[in-house]
């Protein structure tokens, strides 16, 4: 008889583990979802980095450039709130120069509400820094409508750059601000655009997709790129397991050295297909650059 009882109270106790045990499981789940879902998709951080680039002058030692890339104003986060948010926090940095990588608009939007580009592109214009904004295109803006987007942000006074390039002058020295067409809808040719490039100064080369930079050369000082989100999902140890990239996780996100050449990926702020995020949340990146 007690041995039965004994029995009983060890399967109660095992039962009643097994229960705590599914029901901190379930838990931990519904945060994570909560999470990925709705916290870190609508957070916004400031990513400061320094970078020492190759060629870099001198005279432009502790230059300051607000990178911002995948806005994908109309996506579920991103609404008229978020893009004076954005304009707030890129100002308070007082950036020397703005850098846009593209996508401003999200194609094909599911769970928000979609935003003209003539609306983006005002809320733009209230951006400030000492040397202006330049932008590229990227594959959403030409799935929705290229040339509108383009010219939205042309009369909002920034500068789009498509297989072309501007000198900026910054303490009696010069740099170049270069910038690709889309690799996935308008096949630049990347290598014939960089040789056109004659110049002994430094060059930022600027293109929504990392996929370029295998056929970037050492005469480029700092290669730009967005269109990743950086995964959006980072498993830790692991990396990512849908990286909108050719090369996986290679290009993914973040400061990138390959053969002396450089390359940084921003993670972007919008969200495209899911609308979820984990360990990769929403930025904005201010990269001062130093001389190598």
């Amino acid at each position: 008889m007690q041995g039965k009882k004994k029995n009983k109270l060890i399967i109660k106790s095992l039962i009643k583990s097994l229960l705590v045990s599914f029901v901190v499981i379930v838990g931990i789940l519904i945060v994570f979802t909560i999470w990925i879902f709705l916290i870190e998709p609508n957070m916004l951080v400031i990513n400061k980095v320094n970078l020492k680039i190759p060629q870099w002058h001198k005279e432009h030692e502790d230059f300051k450039i607000v990178v911002l890339a995948d806005v994908h104003a109309g996506s579920p986060f991103i609404d008229d709130s978020k893009l004076e948010k954005i304009v707030e926090l890129v100002n308070k940095q007082k950036p020397d120069l703005i850098l846009l990588l593209g996508d401003d608009v999200i194609h094909g939007v599911k769970g928000g509400k979609f935003i003209e580009p003539q609306i983006t592109a005002a809320y733009y214009s209230k951006l400030k820094s000492k040397y202006g904004i330049i932008s590229v295109l990227g594959n959403h803006d030409w799935w929705y409508n290229g040339k509108k987007v383009r010219k939205a942000l042309i009369n909002n006074n920034i500068d789009v750059l498509e297989n072309d390039y501007r000198i900026i002058s910054h303490n009696n020295k010069s740099f170049i601000v270069a910038g690709l067409a889309d690799l996935d809808t308008q096949n630049p040719p990347v290598k014939e655009f960089i040789n056109s490039i004659t110049t002994s100064n430094p060059v930022i080369l600027l293109s929504h997709n990392p996929d370029i930079f295998p056929e970037v050369t050492e005469k480029i000082s700092l290669t730009l790129a967005g269109h990743t989100h950086g995964g959006q999902v980072i498993i830790p140890f692991y990396g990512s397991k849908v990286v909108p990239s050719k090369y996986g996780n290679r290009y993914a996100r973040g400061h990138i050295v390959e053969e002396g050449k450089h390359l940084f990926v921003s993670s972007g702020i919008g969200t495209s297909i899911l609308p979820i995020r984990f360990n990769c949340p929403p930025e904005i990146v201010v990269l001062t650059l130093e001389s190598n």
